[in-house]
């Protein structure tokens, strides 16, 4: 086996470039895997761009998929060779947050380490998943299996976007027959427009400006999308509504503009999911707030993890309920990930999602 891998390192804001790195050592409680495809995130683009902070020369990238290369001796039930997932988060189930997480009332989205988002490590904490090879840490709780006849790029989606797309639907707690705007639809925005459509909305309202992405929400369950660019998106929600406003907003963007539209169309007692990674201060205006009298509930979410989240969303696929390879809309190798990160920062040619071609 070679010493030697080529990785995505974070040189400096503004510069991801491949390098060689040496191939993780892995402990027991670990698994190497041999990464076959992966892509670039939202949040790898704040990484590039330094308005979220990392050490220098660390690998970016939290999406894998590839197949087992070496395993810790303590980790049971897997094999080398088999072909597997891992979440984006990598939670230990050790950690005092994570084991609450498990004992709330719904179950817990097993999210959290130590702090807020400690058990985001990919591309954050440890190195990520744009590499050759890829250590995977509590790999007895992180790991989970493809089922046969599922491609990568089927499975591609699983370890972030679709986990964290979904939550944000679940967080929104759609019940059957809700009214459910989507604020961008982006690859995070389709993915809780397909979530919302699973949970059983009656209307689903998708917003965005991009008339790509508009008819790609079409594909994943909105009944009625919405131009920004070209209407007033509160006053038409409300009149879509009869004035009464939606029963559940999700904001897939991260910007004031779209978080204050959110909490504008909500009906009385509604809530307001937020999925959106914020790079400056967010403010609540009075009037959209309803002076804190609206009886609103504002939560947000961390993309959840784990071997058994994994197992679900992959179920799914599975089952044929949902198809989210359209959203694959460009194909790299790795070694060519610099173009694949300027196309993705700078939203050319219809970009949703990349495949990155490891091996």
């Amino acid at each position: 086996m070679p010493t030697m891998m080529k990785a995505a390192i974070f040189v400096e804001p503004g510069r991801i470039e491949i390098d060689d790195k040496p191939i993780p050592e892995i402990g027991p409680n670990d698994a190497l895997m041999r990464v076959t495809t992966t892509t670039i995130c939202g949040t790898d683009i704040h990484i590039l761009k330094g308005e979220y902070p990392v050490e220098r020369g660390l690998t970016i990238g939290h999406e894998p998929v590839g197949v087992i290369e070496k395993l810790g001796a303590n980790v049971k039930g897997y094999q080398e060779g088999q072909r597997v997932i891992a979440g984006a988060i990598c939670p230990s189930f050790t950690s005092y947050a994570c084991q609450d997480d498990c004992c709330s009332q719904d179950g817990g989205h097993h999210g959290h380490g130590y702090k807020p988002m400690g058990g985001w490590r990919f591309g954050n904490t440890i190195d990520g998943a744009q590499a050759e090879y890829l250590l995977v840490p509590d790999a007895q709780a992180n790991l989970s299996p493809v089922p046969d006849g599922l491609t990568d790029e089927q499975v591609l989606m699983c370890p972030d976007i679709m986990s964290t797309g979904f939550a944000g639907a679940e967080a929104a707690g759609i019940k059957i027959g809700d009214t459910v705007v989507v604020f961008a639809q982006g690859p995070i925005g389709l993915c809780a427009t397909a979530g919302a459509r699973l949970r059983g909305a009656g209307m689903i309202i998708a917003v965005d400006g991009v008339d790509e992405r508009l008819a790609m929400a079409k594909q994943m369950g909105a009944d009625v999308t919405l131009d920004f660019r070209k209407v007033d998106v509160v006053e038409e929600i409300l009149k879509l509504t009869g004035g009464r406003g939606v029963d559940s907003a999700i904001e897939a963007l991260g910007l004031q503009q779209t978080f204050e539209s959110a909490l504008r169309v909500l009906k009385p007692g509604g809530t307001l999911s937020s999925l959106g990674v914020y790079s400056q201060d967010l403010t609540i205006p009075l009037s959209a707030f309803c002076a804190g009298l609206g009886d609103h509930k504002i939560i947000t979410s961390l993309c959840p993890g784990g071997k058994e989240r994994m197992r679900r969303l992959m179920s799914i696929i599975d089952a044929g309920r949902l198809d989210l390879g359209p959203m694959v809309t460009h194909r790299y190798a790795l070694e060519n990930i610099v173009e694949a990160y300027d196309l993705f920062a700078h939203q050319r040619d219809g970009v949703l999602k990349v495949a990155l071609e490891v091996s």
